[in-house]
């Protein structure tokens, strides 16, 4: 080993600008960053958050080669992240209010924080590199929590279409039923399709995923949407089956079922089940089924 291998690490110019600037911002949103961490690692549904840098970071590695080495300072794009960033900030502040529970101040945060970083970047590493980094860039998003509101909208949606979807199969697989509303009335017992049934946490994981794994393999616009797409309704399907596996065993083995950890902790396998259609689908737009060259 001679000494030229052991000299330190340099980073041009603008990038030890970038990531100084990065440093300050960090220091400056230190508390409710700390608040914002503390409160995703708690949260059922948002502790995916935690993952999102990391993943970005390794996306970004991944393409440091084809990143341009021209850096040219995007002054109006900088600027209107920045104003994006500080009307996020303020609204956490002065409207949402910076409170323990508060979930709509940790996504207002999150929100500035990402919106501000990548004015960061195009005030230091300009349009074109952020445009080369765009997918790794706006992947940051996925680290603001959804509010509680939407989480409450999505989950009634994917409840009543993960109730359709189980009626269907209910029909299909020949178990006896009737049905008021979310309700199905099956011999002996009687099970509701609640707001906890509706997989959502398992569906926004499935988004992500599909949304990583076209960047990565797919390389035409069309086959990307339908990779994404494909999730929707993957997800309610999902859903559907689950409630149809519960309520068959219910009929077939037990009531006691209905408190199996098939169904209490049974999330896991019913998400592994769901990623084979996922990469079948992947396998086939990649072309190695014949039919998408």
């Amino acid at each position: 080993m001679t000494s030229s291998d052991l000299r330190p690490l340099t980073f041009p110019p603008r990038v030890r600008l970038a990531l100084a600037a990065s440093g300050l911002l960090i220091l400056a949103l230190a508390l409710p960053l700390f608040r914002l961490v503390r409160y995703v690692a708690n949260h059922d549904l948002h502790s995916y958050v935690l993952l999102v840098p990391f993943i970005s970071g390794y996306l970004l590695w991944t393409r440091r080669k084809e990143l341009p080495r021209v850096f040219v300072p995007a002054h109006g794009a900088a600027v209107t992240m920045a104003i994006l960033g500080y009307a996020a900030l303020g609204w956490a502040y002065l409207v949402s209010k910076p409170t323990q529970d508060g979930d709509s101040f940790h996504t207002y945060i999150a929100f500035a924080f990402v919106s501000l970083w990548i004015g960061i970047g195009f005030a230091t590493m300009g349009r074109r590199w952020m445009a080369a980094a765009a997918f790794p860039v706006a992947f940051l998003y996925f680290m603001v929590p959804l509010p509680d509101s939407l989480v409450d909208t999505l989950e009634t949606a994917s409840k009543l279409a993960s109730t359709e979807v189980a009626s269907f199969f209910f029909q299909v697989a020949g178990v006896p039923n009737v049905r008021d509303g979310t309700f199905f009335k099956l011999p002996g017992i009687v099970i509701q399709v609640a707001q906890e049934c509706s997989g959502i946490r398992s569906s926004l994981i499935l988004i992500i995923t599909s949304l990583i794994a076209s960047h990565m393999f797919l390389r035409t616009t069309w086959r990307r949407v339908v990779l994404v797409a494909f999730v929707i309704p993957l997800g309610i399907i999902r859903n559907g089956f689950r409630i149809l596996v519960i309520g068959w065993l219910c009929v077939n083995v037990g009531p006691q079922m209905i408190d199996h950890a098939i169904h209490h902790r049974g999330g896991p396998i019913f998400f592994a089940l769901s990623l084979i259609p996922l990469f079948l689908l992947l396998w086939w737009l990649l072309g190695h089924f014949g039919w998408a060259r």
